[in-house]
């Protein structure tokens, strides 16, 4: 959800001071590197899922406040849109069954908010954009009541100077417009959380880089927007369209979006927060009262807390995140690539794809970054949001090849070496494993399903494109709750 603020109104002594303050945040975090022990003994993984609430006919449900005061579970928290909350699974280590019990988890966890939810008149579903969105659903009168969300929006269209605009041409061509950041309500994500060293974070974060894109070809799965039919990942265009706080002028000049994929590898954590300081100005400028050159030179932990805010409203792919439980910080790699869904049990095949590569990665006697250039691991994140399973990226000694060949070949046996490494229980390996090399073999995942039900509704039983993307999506609500792998789906 990001930090909570109050509502408020900034003033132009608000930003040059929470200018400096950044920047002797910056500097002390500096210092934290080179002198301060980082907790990172056992690494933990976290997990954070986005849903959307829909009615009993699939239409969004508008009705978040309610849920939460039915469900009356702090790892339920609001989100943007009045359609969306988000649950936030306690961290854990991957190490025996821990994958295990990340699913048994978010299934119990979801089935009792589920059976809350309908107590109000709502459903939740796991899917990266809900084909029955349409554009009154994204107003400003449909955000979430926190201050937080209302104010980001102000500050975006502020720094823009006019309506955003949303543009994606995929099988179809949207062309729209929005008054508000609402339009980003309609990506609900999947983020993997991963707990790292300083002095591996660097090794973590360009790996993650170098995979994003056979991660969004795998586990594509949101497919409609505003009911035409996009990019297999329409989430990854919608929300760098949707918070762009640039206008045409600005884009131009090549000034950097906040939905950003980067533009170089890096060889530590404070790179990113140090280009988060030098190239974004700041969109929630709330100062807190923290001297943090006062509290690290008594010997205790800063929260940096205009850091980290300021960090939250730039929106990396891969994300960088500083943060403090008890009196210990730590470090952590926010995977932000995944749409959510279809399944609880496709979710953790595709986060012990992601935690075992990249584990093997960082392992490698040679770094597959050192193999292939920035520029060319980003037109493969556009190719696999573009084109999905089907896409074709470049590899480093294998040229261009289908994602699916690639990794079946080359990055499965991979991925099972790194969760050998973790302590990943054998068992618990194969079967989530085995998830991803199925849909491989079939070409099947959620976006592919998708389309292909609505294929099959529109085009064969004559009935038309709304009620057809709102019996797919029906259909998909009960698929998901059966919590069977997609590539099972008939």
């Amino acid at each position: 959800m990001g930090q909570e603020v109050d509502e408020q109104v900034f003033t132009r002594e608000d930003r040059t001071a929470f200018r400096e303050k950044v920047r002797r945040s910056l500097d002390v975090f500096s210092r934290m590197l080179k002198d301060t022990r980082f907790d990172a003994s056992r690494p933990m993984t976290g997990v954070e899922i986005e849903l959307n609430l829909v009615d009993e006919a699939g239409a969004p449900a508008l009705r978040n406040a309610e849920v939460l005061s039915a469900i009356a579970d702090d790892d339920f928290q609001t989100e943007l849109g009045q359609f969306n909350i988000e649950i936030n699974i306690a961290p854990r280590p991957l190490d025996g069954t821990g994958l295990r019990a990340y699913e048994k988890t978010v299934r119990d966890a979801l089935n009792h908010a589920d059976e809350k939810a309908r107590s109000v008149g709502a459903h939740l579903m796991m899917i990266g954009i809900l084909p029955t969105l349409r554009g009154g659903h994204m107003t400003p009168s449909t955000i979430s009541a926190s201050p937080r969300y209302a104010l980001l929006s102000e500050q975006v269209l502020a720094a823009r100077g006019e309506d955003i605009a949303i543009t994606i041409a995929g099988e179809e061509r949207l062309s729209t417009t929005s008054e508000s950041i609402m339009p980003e309500a309609a990506c609900t994500s999947v983020q993997l959380h991963l707990q790292v060293a300083p002095s591996e974070f660097a090794a973590y974060w360009n790996a993650s880089q170098a995979i994003a894109s056979t991660q969004l070809a795998l586990g594509a799965n949101s497919p409609f927007l505003l009911g035409k039919q996009l990019w297999h990942e329409t989430r990854i265009p919608l929300f760098e369209q949707a918070t762009d706080t640039r206008s045409e002028e600005l884009k131009a000049q090549g000034v950097r979006p906040r939905v950003w994929f980067g533009e170089r590898w890096v060889t530590s954590i404070f790179d990113l927060f140090e280009e988060n300081v030098r190239y974004f100005p700041a969109l929630l400028p709330v100062l807190d009262e923290e001297d943090p050159e006062a509290v690290i030179a008594a010997g205790d932990i800063p929260s940096l807390s205009e850091l980290r805010l300021h960090n939250g409203t730039i929106y990396r792919w891969n994300r960088p995140i500083y943060d403090v439980m008890g009196d210990r910080p730590h470090l952590r790699v926010e995977n932000r690539v995944l749409p959510a869904g279809p399944t609880v049990v496709d979710t953790i095949a595709n986060a012990a794809y992601y935690f075992g590569l990249v584990r093997r990665l960082v392992d490698a006697d040679r770094p597959l970054w050192t193999q292939m250039s920035f520029s060319a691991a980003e037109e493969n994140f556009t190719a696999g949001a573009r084109d999905g399973i089907g896409a074709s990226v470049y590899w480093p000694g294998i040229g261009t090849v289908g994602v699916s060949e690639l990794v079946l070949r080359r990055l499965l046996p991979l991925a099972y070496e790194g969760l050998d490494a973790l302590g990943v229980d054998p068992e618990d390996r194969d079967f989530y494993l085995g998830i991803i090399e199925q849909r491989c073999l079939t070409g099947r995942n959620g976006a592919t399903w998708q389309a292909e039900r609505f294929r099959t509704l529109y085009e064969r039983a004559g009935t038309d494109r709304a009620e057809a993307l709102r019996a797919m999506t029906v259909d998909y609500r009960e698929r998901m709750h059966a919590n069977e792998p997609v590539h099972t789906w008939d």
